[in-house]
Parts: C-alpha cells; structure tokens; sequence
C-alpha cells in the first residue's frame, strides 16, 4: 500500500518511512500539510501517517482538510509525543482521525494498526462498489432504494445528488410516438385503428 508519512522534522520522517519499508509498504514523504494535500490530490494515496505537532498547521488541520475533500475514504493515524488523555482522543475524534500512536513509533504496533487501515479500506471499497448497482425494473424503469421501495428514476436520483430533471421528447421518440397514428390517436381520442376511444 502506498502510505503518505507527514512530518516537518526530517529525521522523524526519515524514521517512520524506514519502518513503514520495513512493512512491505511504499512510502511518500511530505514534509507538512500543504505538501501532504499536493501529493494526496496527486497520487492514489488511501493512507496517511501524520505527526500531530507541525508548523505552518497541526496534523488535526490536516486531516481536517483531507476530510473536507471528499472522493475515496483516506485512513489517517496521527503520531503524538502529547500524553495519551480524554481530551487529546476527543479532539482526534473530532477532527476524524481513526487512530493515534506515540512518538517514537513501535514498529509492531504500527504494523497491527496498518493491518487494521487496510482491512477497513478494503471493506469500504467492496461498499462502493456495491452502491455503484443500481436495481431497476427492466420494464417500468423504477429503481428500488435500499428500503425496497420502488420509485421514478428521477426522484431515485434526485434524493441522492442535486441534479434535477426537465423533461421532453427526444426526436425518435417524437418520429415513432407522437408522429405516428399512436400520437394521432392520443391527441384524437381514438385507438390505433382509428376508433373512438
């Protein structure tokens, strides 16, 4: 896995990639946050490793700002040399990191931790792939949501985006319905055959 290791101290940082290769993973190093989003925006990066205390904004900020992008889940563990407290792991929760680890990091308790991102990762890949189906009727077009209600495919799509829809008749429609005798016999009142209706 491709892992981001944030930190403005290039020692510090020199450690963690050392020990995430020692992990079989593939490490880029940024040296802050603004580094940090170029190369998230940039690159397939699914994980981050961020040192709390920075300059130039903290790794809450960061992870803040990573949360505020949106497009994939990034899994965020942030690094503190601050005492383990109720009120460090509330603003951790707060700011959406899943889980904090200690300076200077163990290696084995890292690993675990990783194990755990890339299970959670890969559980919210198989999710959105799942969300990506759409179940509709192959005859009335309805869509059914996940509370097995059926409903139009534009109120389906209206509830989940902002996108709304105008509607009209597209010129094949126009030549084979509205054209023909169906059309005629629509705005007549009569049937196809031509009989009052």
């Amino acid at each position: 896995m491709n892992v981001l290791a944030v930190d403005d101290d290039a020692v510090a940082a020199l450690l963690i990639e050392a020990v995430l290769k020692s992990l079989g993973h593939d490490v880029t190093l940024a040296s802050g946050g603004e580094n940090a989003l170029v190369a998230i925006g940039t690159r397939a990066i699914r994980l981050v490793v961020s040192d709390w205390q920075m300059k130039g904004g903290d790794g809450l900020d960061l992870c803040r700002r990573v949360r505020a992008t949106g497009g994939d889940y990034v899994y965020f563990i942030l690094l503190t040399q601050r005492e383990p407290s109720e009120e460090n792991e509330r603003l951790a929760m707060e700011a959406g990191v899943d889980d904090f680890l200690t300076k200077p990091v163990n290696a084995r308790e890292l690993r675990m931790r990783l194990h755990v991102a890339e299970r959670i990762l890969g559980y919210t890949k198989q999710v959105q792939q799942l969300e990506s189906f759409l179940p509709i009727c192959s005859y009335c077009k309805k869509v059914r949501d996940d509370r097995d209600y059926w409903q139009q495919i534009e109120g389906y799509i209206e509830s989940r985006t902002k996108t709304q829809f105008s509607h009209g008749i597209c010129p094949e429609c126009y030549r084979q319905i509205m054209s023909g005798s169906v059309g005629r016999s629509r705005i007549e009142g009569t049937d196809s055959a031509g009989v009052p209706s």
